[in-house]
């Protein structure tokens, strides 16, 4: 018979023991196996997280339908091409005017001086504003993101001369030279795609910058020493390895370069060396009825609205992409709302009882692993204690023993 002897207990108590920790890690794998893991990709998470950011995704819905309502409402129109629109007027048929011009059932927006359907004309207006604001965006986001990659991979007399360019575009306001492209635009070809290519030939300076810093310290990394000891070429480098991790630089420059063009077009047009008649655009529509403003406020206010929505939703999306490609910026911002302004004391309860709850927030997954590995009854003799890991010797040959 075997005696049961301390030595005995402790080696049941410690293979007991053992047993339990191995139950308790298969009920884990269990549950980690049960649940459907999949991992997602760099692309996927930015984009969940910019789902998630609501004024982004307000700004973007209201966007669309601006956009959507000014090209379907009176149609398009551009190369020869026309799309007729649900819209009944058009933007250069004059009318009689009615009740004064004042907005009304028939004509949403009102009619200006001459009968022309209001409504009509600030569509006509976005259309153009939005050509020339994307036309501008797309080609000084080219631009800068080529040029600024070039001027940070090669560095020495090529950077240079490029940031040498550059700060005659940083010196010289970009308004004076924004006046000047747009008076050779229409004295040439009265055309907002013409003020568009132009005006986004002049506008890649800040971001070349931007891409330039990133490329400096990105060619220095040691992917790219990979890329140049298997034999890539310095265009593959540039293209495929360089300005793809600069993409959400890229990205959020773009879209805070379109908002910007909204209102550099407004202000050329206001001026009168932006878009001209018989053409229309937002800037065009506020500077040609700036003196009706006290008659009827109207004429002046749609456009003007108009062009505050279109910058605010774009800079909106802005941010968005911002905490998206990079969670940081947004990590240490604070919900707070207008009651805790008025009430500082109720932030400080509402980040109590918001610890708590993030505490207390577990899933319920999580709570019946908790629940089944506390029931497990864990094994241990009354006369010798709960075992530690001191009371764990390794298996040792009775050969060996001295």
């Amino acid at each position: 018979m075997t005696q049961n002897t301390p030595e005995n207990k402790n080696n049941k108590t410690i293979e007991a023991s053992t047993d339990e920790r191995v139950s308790i890690s298969a009920i884990e794998d269990a549950r980690l196996a049960s649940k459907e893991t999949k991992s997602l990709s760099q692309g996927q998470l930015v984009l969940r997280r910019f789902l998630r950011h609501k004024p982004a995704m307000i700004s973007a819905v209201v966007l669309a339908f601006i956009i959507i309502v000014s090209i379907t409402s009176i149609g398009i129109s551009a190369f020869g091409i026309t799309i007729p629109g649900w819209w009944r007027f058009d933007y250069i048929e004059q009318g009689d005017i009615v009740d004064g011009g004042a907005p009304s059932a028939t004509h949403w927006f009102g009619q200006d001086a001459l009968g022309v359907d209001y409504f009509a004309l600030v569509m006509r207006g976005t259309q153009v504003s939005l050509i020339i604001a994307v036309l501008v965006g797309v080609v000084s986001t080219a631009l800068g993101t080529l040029l600024g990659a070039i001027s940070g991979y090669f560095r020495g007399f090529i950077d240079g001369l490029i940031m040498r360019i550059a700060d005659i575009f940083f010196v010289v306001p970009l308004l004076l030279i924004a006046a000047i492209v747009g008076r050779i635009a229409g004295s040439a070809v009265n055309s907002p795609w013409f003020l568009g290519l132009l005006l986004g030939c002049v506008s890649w300076a800040g971001l070349s910058r931007l891409v330039r810093s990133q490329v400096l310290s990105l060619r220095e990394r040691e992917f790219i020493d990979a890329a140049r000891a298997m034999g890539a070429s310095t265009n593959r480098i540039v293209m495929k390895h360089l300005i793809p991790n600069t993409v959400g630089t890229i990205l959020v420059n773009a879209t805070l370069a379109i908002a910007a063009a909204v209102l550099l077009e407004t202000s050329l047009s206001y001026l009168g060396y932006g878009v001209r008649p018989p053409q229309s655009s937002l800037g065009l529509l506020i500077s040609t009825y700036q003196n009706s403003f006290t008659t009827r406020p109207w004429l002046f206010w749609w456009p003007g609205l108009m062009i505050l929505t279109i910058a605010l939703t774009i800079n909106f999306i802005g941010d968005g992409l911002r905490d998206a490609f990079d969670p940081r910026q947004g990590a240490g911002r604070r919900k707070r709302s207008l009651w805790s302004f008025i009430f500082p004391g109720s932030a400080n309860r509402r980040g109590a009882w918001e610890t708590e709850t993030a505490t207390a927030g577990t899933t319920k997954s999580e709570k019946d692993t908790v629940e089944e590995v506390s029931e497990v009854p864990i094994a241990h003799d009354s006369d010798q204690g709960t075992p530690t890991l001191d009371d764990v010797k390794p298996d040792t040959p009775e050969g060996d023993k001295k």
